[in-house]
């Protein structure tokens, strides 16, 4: 008799834990659903300011001169941190070209020091920002379907510079038609004297 209550009574104990289980189970979605739920595009943490040609691509803004050293090793240390990672970037020197320049005062509403990244129309931050994120590994996932480079060499036209003098003034800024005595600015170069590098970017 007593072994027949035992048997009942732990009949009765596996029941209510099952129907406890399927409660459980109804409040709370599949672990499958609940992983696809968490997935998120880590780039949603960052504030969107996308610069011109930005929304699917790296870029980087620089300076290349050495006036400020902390400014300028903060460039390299960006810099170099992205080619050690492989991505392919886009680095708009604002020393080169007042454009960038303006471009960057625009998107962040001021004077602002160079480097700042930009990756998919995001704005990650300064050399701080980007070298605390790498180091606790949350960098390299903000870079989910950027090509990465190939690493062919330095450009053949600009060796890198991303930058050439002007075809149509020799980098003078002043074109001197023939037969005439005043020259004229060229509207093909920057304030420098240089274009863009029609084969690199």
């Amino acid at each position: 008799m007593e072994v027949k209550a035992l048997e009942a009574e732990g009949r009765r104990r596996e029941e209510e834990e099952y129907i406890n289980l399927d409660e459980h189970n109804e409040e709370q979605p599949p672990l499958k659903a609940r992983k696809i739920e968490e997935i998120k595009d880590p780039l949603l943490d960052f504030e969107q300011k996308c610069p011109p040609g930005g929304s699917d691509s790296v870029i980087l803004y620089t300076t290349g001169i050495r006036g400020i050293r902390k400014t300028f090793e903060d460039c390299h240390k960006m810099r170099s941190l992205l080619e050690n990672l492989r991505i392919l970037f886009l680095e708009r020197d604002i020393s080169m070209h007042s454009e960038f320049k303006g471009e960057l005062w625009g998107l962040l509403d001021g004077k602002i020091v160079p480097p700042r990244l930009f990756i998919k129309g995001r704005y990650i931050g300064g050399v701080d920002e980007v070298l605390g994120l790498h180091e606790r590994g949350k960098l390299k996932p903000l870079f989910e379907g950027i090509p990465t480079d190939r690493n062919e060499g330095p450009c053949e036209g600009c060796v890198g510079i991303r930058f050439i003098v002007c075809f149509n003034c020799n980098g003078s800024r002043k074109i001197v038609p023939e037969g005439g005595d005043e020259g004229m600015n060229c509207l093909e170069c920057n304030e420098n004297g240089i274009v863009i590098c029609p084969f690199c970017c």
